[in-house]
């Protein structure tokens, strides 16, 4: 997707916005329709049966029809996409939407004469029941699209993206290969070395972040003022968004573009994110930590990088098993928890090899790519090898 700034007068945002309530009550119908179904009952309507249905409400209701026929089918479609990705085991089950969270419609059937260029800087699509919508022009338009999205996002900000599948950033043919470790306190270290953390919030904003959310503590709940501390805060989460995916952007680009083949572990981040609080019969431990552990993960951009580097180097990314990645030598092979002295530290106690633990791990997950092979039976990052470590060099 090619995401522009949409900048709409006050009366095209009202007209957005009903736009984006038509969306969400259509969808929140179709979930109410799932909800009723149950094994043994008759199935739950499809697409082409909730369009007619559609069609039916639209000559009964003057509000429902004053909208944009194409808003509504199209989230009817985007339901029926979600539903089959449940059932796919790919995604979770659709639920309802709330006013506020996650507002936005997409529009089909666009021509060439919708989207033009103004300026230098400003260009300006046509939306149904709207009209010409200017937006920022940052960069070219793809050509030949379709269809875009209009988003807003919790602080406010509309968004236009023109859906377009970019061509693949191209190999450098040197046969180089690079192995990415990702963790917390350094976002991704290289096996060549280099150490990268993605950007956030600034310590003056941190600050300002943590008086607003005491101040949204003591608000009173639907009252202006806690409206308007919400709306800042979101404001600095928003930013802080905006950087960490523009740090993903520029650091995956960077791997496409120098190495031929990029190896990354194959982490289940969505179960290392899971919440520790448990239930009432069986409460978790350490709940407060493992939250901040989570927040960390999800601000580090793990899932984001691979994802984007698996669109622009197709088939280049090999995902391994990170088994043993932080407690093997990349030197010799030994496996040995106590050699992570630290966070940072890596203390080999067989061969003596020494250096920063993220960059050992990072070349043991690009070996573990080549599919390397140690002479002390099995792989080098998907088993341990049958040897103790021999401290012989520390003792001398």
């Amino acid at each position: 997707m090619s995401r522009y700034r949409l900048q709409p007068t006050p009366s095209q945002e009202m007209a957005l916005l009903d736009h984006c309530g038509h969306a969400r009550f259509v969808w929140n119908l179709a979930v109410e329709q799932h909800t009723h179904w149950r094994p043994g009952r008759k199935s739950a309507p499809g697409f082409a049966e909730q369009c007619r249905q559609l069609t039916q409400a639209r000559a009964e209701f003057a509000w429902l029809r004053a909208g944009s026929v194409i808003v509504q089918q199209q989230a009817l479609k985007d339901f029926a996409q979600a539903v089959a990705r449940f059932f796919a085991g790919t995604h979770r089950r659709p639920t309802w939407r709330r006013r506020g969270r996650g507002e936005g419609f997409r529009i089909v059937a666009v021509r060439a004469g919708d989207v033009r260029r103004l300026s230098r800087n400003v260009g300006e699509v046509k939306v149904p029941k709207v009209g010409w919508v200017r937006f920022r022009w940052s960069r070219p338009v793809p050509e030949g699209v379709k269809s875009y999205r209009i988003t807003r996002d919790a602080a406010g900000r509309r968004h236009v993206a023109f859906a377009a599948i970019p061509a693949p950033i191209p190999a450098p043919g040197t046969g180089e290969a690079v192995g990415v470790d990702r963790g917390v306190v350094v976002s991704a270290a290289l096996s060549t070395g280099q150490l990268l953390t993605a950007p956030g919030l600034r310590e003056a904003d941190k600050a300002r972040l943590r008086r607003l959310q005491r101040k949204l503590a003591r608000a009173r709940r639907g009252s202006a003022r806690r409206t308007r501390v919400r709306r800042a805060i979101a404001t600095l989460q928003a930013r802080a968004r905006d950087r960490r995916k523009d740090w993903v952007e520029k650091t995956s680009t960077d791997l496409a573009r120098r190495f031929d083949v990029v190896a990354v572990e194959d982490l289940k981040i969505r179960n290392m994110t899971r919440s520790a609080k448990g239930t009432l019969r069986m409460p978790g431990r350490n709940v407060a930590q493992k939250a901040g552990l989570n927040r960390s993960i999800l601000a580090s951009g793990w899932g984001q990088l691979v994802e984007r580097l698996e669109q622009k180097a197709r088939s280049r990314v090999v995902r391994v098993n990170p088994a043993y990645t932080g407690q093997r030598c990349s030197a010799c092979g030994i496996v040995d928890a106590k050699a992570r002295e630290s966070q940072a530290v890596f203390r080999c106690r067989s061969c003596g090899y020494a250096g920063n633990a993220d960059v050992n791990a990072a070349r043991n997950i690009k070996l573990a790519a080549g599919h390397a092979v140690t002479a002390r039976e099995g792989p080098r990052v998907a088993e341990p090898v049958h040897r103790e470590p021999q401290p012989v060099l520390l003792s001398a």
